[in-house]
């Protein structure tokens, strides 16, 4: 339903219960769970019913009569019904469901799109992998996820910033470049095993190989780096396995469709002496303590962290070697974000990220007492994700030989496609664990959701290329927007226009939530009353009025569609192979 209409039946609700000396109420509507009771629903008859000391629908059937006497009624809504202990089911009238076509057909690409968050800034940090080896399918689930919550976010006003934090220093840095030696000795003819800690897995061997023929690696964006073949030079070999591993998950991110717009690297909070500052600040501020020779962060002074987040105990920070914990370096890399002017920051994470949370804000609150910032305690916001596991041929896939370990992110793009791994990576909620279906998700039917939406898209234009192909002409959009569309009266017709209506609010919940759940629902929602509809109903008919009419519908449901697919980063094609069958020729 469009927001006009239920602003103009709450507008309604509002009069009528001034015949009740009712005038401090805001009515609230809701959509019926079963879609035979109405468009909308309203209870405020069942609210005042203690305030006004009445039976509930003794008070709604006053009210439904005065709405009915209310000369907005008739061209609003097509009946008012009572239900259950007081409910009051609203049906909107045809003329005014048929809106929508007109509406989406007059705004195309930007329909749904809304300025409510014009001029807020929000900064979405989401993969942040070490550049140690490829990435993997937690990897994946981040980056589907990020991608297209940015997309969300900015289809309702926000201006997004998509960043990626680069893990460059610290021990798994070290163990990178000396996994690369060693395989480098090996290549040259030496007999000796790679050390425990070491990366195995076919991509070491690739980087030594070309480190060795003085291969020049050209970080995207940056300048060569060119190897001499000497692989006793460990800065050398460091900085050629990083920029090497990094340019390898740019090209496999680009593959899933996901990008950034700012890369930063941990090693910049250490060069600029970001994270002695950040340490320094925390401990003018008088929460922290040694103890065992450590440097200890005082979390559990901070009751409250978000939500009712607290610490259950004080965390070190610096070890009694003089290292920092991986958290403190996270502490200045969030202030940094703050000191950007984000006060709105989303991590997209792995659960075994839990026990961050309170670390980080705890860090961050410590650290403003004395920089003389207010950072709210909910910054930074997370979303933590659960893996997945992948299934292929009936069997569930652990491991890859690029990876030595693990299914990686390319792995699933090359077997499922990049539409398919993106649309299942968000099917569900992050906190929830699923398996991947590579079968299903390669499958041309029904089955499968990816094909299920296409196809939609994909008959609709079939429809037209028939007119074509039959010398019927088509009205443009434009005279589309104005056609007559009263002849859509079938079951199929009102309830695919409805759900038409639904998409803005589809959008709005998704961001509200941060999740492309309420998206991925409504779109397979929309996709169903289609092919209801489709299956239901000729639409190359002789009567031109009616024909123009469903014309315009199919129009106005295939732009839902595209925009629909289009922010969950999923192409829209014009032609699949179910989308010739004869079958669909009658139409």
């Amino acid at each position: 339903m469009l927001d006009q209409q239920k602003d103009a039946i709450q507008n309604l609700i509002v009069r009528a219960l001034s015949a009740l000396d009712v005038a401090d109420v805001v009515p609230q509507l809701e959509k019926p769970k079963d879609p035979t009771h109405g468009d909308v629903a309203c209870t405020v008859a069942m609210q005042l019913a203690r305030r006004l000391k009445k039976n509930p629908r003794a008070i709604a059937e006053t009210l439904v009569a005065e709405m009915r006497a209310d000369e907005a009624f008739a061209a609003l809504l097509e009946t008012v019904e009572i239900a259950g202990p007081g409910f009051i089911n609203f049906r909107v009238a045809q003329n005014a469901r048929a809106a929508i076509v007109s509406q989406v057909l007059q705004a195309g690409e930007k329909f749904g799109r809304s300025n409510e968050f014009a001029g807020k800034s929000v900064l979405l940090e989401y993969v942040s992998a070490n550049p140690t080896g490829p990435l993997h399918l937690g990897h994946a689930r981040q980056g589907a996820l990020g991608d297209v919550l940015a997309n969300l976010l900015d289809s309702q006003g926000w201006k997004v910033s998509r960043e990626f934090y680069y893990n460059d220093a610290g021990v798994q840095i070290g163990n990178l470049a000396m996994s690369v030696q060693v395989r480098c000795r090996q290549l040259q003819g030496e007999s000796l095993e790679l050390p425990e800690n070491a990366y195995h897995g076919e991509y070491i061997v690739s980087i030594a190989r070309d480190f060795l023929d003085k291969k020049p690696v050209i970080p995207h964006g940056g300048e060569p780096i060119e190897s001499t073949g000497d692989y006793g030079d460990t800065d050398l070999v460091r900085r050629y396995s990083v920029a090497y591993l990094r340019n390898e998950q740019d090209d496999d991110l680009s593959a899933l469709g996901v990008r950034f717009d700012n890369f930063f690297l941990e090693s910049s909070l250490y060069t600029t002496g970001a994270v002695q500052k950040t340490v320094q600040a925390i401990i003018d501020a008088g929460y922290t303590y040694e103890a065992d020779n450590a440097l200890w962060l005082r979390t559990t002074a901070f009751e409250d962290l978000g939500n009712g987040l607290r610490d259950d105990k004080d965390r070190v920070m610096k070890k009694s070697d003089g290292t920092y914990t991986y958290f403190v370096p996270d502490v200045a890399y969030h202030l940094n974000k703050f000191s950007r002017g984000y006060t709105k920051a989303v991590n997209i994470q792995g659960t075994d990220h839990h026990g961050t949370i309170a670390r980080v804000r705890a860090g961050l609150q410590a650290a403003s007492k004395t920089l003389g910032v207010t950072i709210p305690k909910t910054f930074p916001e997370y979303i933590l994700h659960k893996m997945l596991s992948v299934v292929k041929g009936g069997e569930v896939v652990k491991m890859s030989k690029r990876s030595g370990n693990y299914v990686t992110l390319r792995d699933l793009v090359d077997w499922a496609g990049r539409d398919a791994a993106r649309f299942f990576l968000v099917s569900r909620k992050a906190d929830a664990e699923f398996v991947f279906d590579v079968d299903l998700a390669k499958k041309n039917s029904d089955e499968n959701p990816v094909y299920y939406l296409q196809y939609a898209h994909a008959r609709i234009c079939s429809v037209f290329a028939q007119t074509q192909e039959k010398g019927i002409g088509v009205p443009s959009v434009e005279e589309m927007a104005s056609e007559d569309l009263s002849p859509l009266t079938a079951p199929t017709e009102l309830r695919l226009m409805s759900k038409l209506s639904d998409f803005p609010t589809a959008l709005a919940n998704g961001t509200e939530d941060l999740s492309p759940l309420a998206l991925v629902t409504y779109l397979k929602e929309l996709a169903a009353d289609f092919h209801s509809f489709y299956n239901a109903e000729r639409v190359l008919v002789d009567d031109e009025k009616l024909r123009n009419a469903r014309l315009a519908l199919l129009v106005a449901t295939r732009q839902v569609l595209r925009n629909g697919l289009e922010i969950l980063g999923v192409s829209a094609p014009e032609r699949l192979s179910r989308a010739d069958q004869p079958a669909d020729s009658t139409k």
